[in-house]
């Protein structure tokens, strides 16, 4: 669930499930020209597939989004423009979680209360938080 702290996950968990389950064709592909009746039966088949996939994955993303978020961001009948209407939105979020992770990480220091390797863990926990948002950390 979406809950404005957690976009690069939920994208990622989003894009999983909906290429698990062969929706992702939205997101992955523009939106073909309208049918005409000298379309071809491949041209049809892919067009009927989109929809579907467009429809079913804007429906998925919407039910994964906390309702006092939906409720602000714009209507749009688009799964990619959607998608990326949310990462607009929450890419500031991100970089302020960056930031403070690697606040957190540099100003770390072993302190002797628990043990050196309760210490590595915690650090490698950091590291792999800021890796998911975007920023590695060696």
């Amino acid at each position: 669930m979406l809950n404005g702290t957690n976009f690069s996950n939920w994208k990622e968990q989003v894009q999983f499930h909906l290429g698990v389950l062969d929706l992702d064709i939205a997101l992955g592909s523009k939106k073909p020209s309208t049918l005409i009746d000298t379309s071809s039966a491949e041209e049809n088949t892919f067009y009927k597939a989109w929809e579907k996939s467009n429809r079913l994955s804007i429906m998925f993303m919407r039910m994964t989004i906390a309702n006092n978020i939906k409720i602000t961001l714009p209507k749009t009948d688009s799964a990619k423009e959607f998608i990326s209407n949310v990462e607009d939105r929450f890419k500031i979020a991100d970089k302020s979680i960056i930031g403070t992770l690697m606040a957190k990480l540099t100003t770390m220091k072993f302190d002797g209360k628990c043990g050196k390797q309760e210490h590595a863990i915690e650090m490698t926990n950091l590291a792999a938080q800021s890796k998911t948002l975007g920023m590695s950390v060696d």
